[in-house]
């Protein structure tokens, strides 16, 4: 038998991330720890990591509803996953630490990834900031190797974003370029803003529009000139006949897979088989998840057998974030299996810069 243990931990950014939603300083996060109750060594661990303001199980009450659901799983001794389909990122935290704990290994899946033979190929990310700002990450991101490059956009003058991704393309004429809209268009001015973008050979962009406009976004997908993917669009969509709904109304090109916010591993998986049903395209992203959750996130991805850059970039934007064997060569994402997880108390992190 287990007992869980809930471990508050926030996580501090190095520098200020510009999002949809604002500007993130800190991210509080909750850590589950499964623990034998029996055998103290034998543990496992997930992260629950919800986002204020996006995701659709995160209110006041969280640290409340996280312990009943914890004490629920405690008395049942599994994780129930149809009663947690509506707290994804509790879901993913608790799955992911119940997969941990039965392994009995850091190597949560058995793949070339988790035994450090291959990497996972990722897109390089830049983030929302003003011009200067933007095109110094740019320059920094292609001089470090990354052959796919996304772009959140929707923060600065839209001519100016356009300047950017022709700056990028001038130079770099094979890079992937992705764009990020996180909903910043409105119907009326999306078809052409993506007109203009599809000049530059934009590989995809996400999110046009603000989600919950199921007819608007399908008119868009239909008559856009780049591939749409839908990101904010499956946030809070719980049940598979509603997902099945929503994919066969829009028929987007690509969906965006966020464990935490899209219904954890399980949910996540659902999704992928409606996609594969329908033709429609995807690929996985971090939810800005310290590298406990991260770690989870790239395992997993690394089953799937999908080739396209993967979002999984993020482990490097703490101070405090938790060690673990993760590392980013050139433009992949690899893991050292030789490697060990935290050898102390995480809260002893906390306060820490690593």
């Amino acid at each position: 038998m287990f007992t869980i243990e809930i471990i508050p931990y926030t996580l501090r950014f190095k520098q200020p991330a510009g999002t949809s939603r604002g500007i993130y300083r800190d991210h509080p996060v909750w850590y589950v720890l499964l623990r034998d109750s029996e055998d103290p060594s034998h543990t496992g661990i997930g992260e629950c990591a919800p986002l204020p303001g996006l995701s659709c199980d995160y209110n006041d009450r969280y640290a409340e509803t996280l312990s009943t659901i914890c004490r629920i799983t405690e008395q049942r001794q599994q994780v129930d996953r149809e009663l947690l389909r509506r707290h994804p990122s509790i879901l993913f935290g608790l799955e992911t630490a119940m997969q941990h704990y039965q392994q009995r290994s850091p190597r949560l899946w058995e793949t070339p990834f988790s035994r450090g033979q291959e990497g996972i190929p990722l897109n390089g990310l830049i983030w929302m900031g003003a011009y200067g700002d933007m095109k110094r990450q740019a320059v920094s991101l292609l001089e470090r190797g990354f052959r796919c490059i996304k772009l959140k956009i929707g923060a600065i003058d839209f001519a100016q974003e356009l300047e950017l991704l022709h700056f990028i393309r001038s130079r770099h004429p094979g890079v992937t370029l992705r764009v990020d809209a996180n909903g910043a268009f409105t119907p009326g001015e999306a078809a052409e803003k993506l007109r203009k973008l599809a000049t530059l050979e934009i590989h995809s962009i996400e999110q046009p529009i603000q989600a919950g406009q199921w007819e608007e976004m399908a008119r868009l997908c239909e008559a856009s000139p780049l591939p749409v993917a839908l990101d904010e669009e499956l946030i809070g969509i719980f049940d598979p006949e509603e997902k099945r709904r929503l994919l066969e109304s829009i028929r987007p090109h690509y969906l965006i897979l966020k464990p935490s916010l899209h219904g954890g591993i399980s949910g996540c998986n659902e999704w992928i088989a409606l996609a594969h049903e329908l033709g429609i395209g995807w690929w996985i992203t971090s939810a800005l998840e310290s590298n406990i959750g991260l770690n989870s996130i790239a395992q997993w991805c690394a089953t799937l057998g999908n080739p396209l850059p993967q979002g999984l970039g993020t482990g490097t934007l703490y101070h405090n974030n938790i060690p673990l064997p993760l590392e980013i060569r050139g433009e992949r994402l690899w893991c050292n299996p030789s490697g060990t997880f935290p050898d102390k108390p995480l809260q002893e992190y906390e306060q820490g810069h690593n």
